[in-house]
C-alpha cells in the first residue's frame, strides 16, 4: 500500500514541474495532471486519507486552518 502513496506523491510532484517548466494549457502537463489525479484515486479507493498523500508539515502555511482538515473530506 506504500507503493500507492508514493506513486500518488511522484505524480503530484511531476505534474507541478510540468506546470511550472510548461504552463497548464501544455500537454505534458494535463497529461500528468490526470496521472496524479488518477494515482490519488487509487489510493483514496484503497483507504488511504489526504493526509497519508498530504501529510501536515510546521512549514505549511494554512496547515492548521480547518479548511484543509482530511476528515472534512471523507465521508463516514
Amino acid at each position: 500500500m506504500a507503493a500507492l502513496i508514493r506513486a500518488a506523491r511522484t505524480a503530484q510532484h511531476l505534474a507541478v514541474r510540468a506546470l511550472t517548466a510548461h504552463g497548464l494549457a501544455h500537454p505534458l502537463t494535463l497529461a500528468l495532471l490526470a496521472a496524479a489525479s488518477t494515482a490519488a484515486a487509487r489510493a483514496w479507493e484503497a483507504g488511504h486519507q489526504v493526509t497519508d498523500i498530504h501529510p501536515n508539515t510546521v512549514s505549511s502555511p494554512g496547515a492548521n486552518s480547518p479548511g484543509c482538515s482530511a476528515h472534512t473530506l471523507r465521508s463516514p
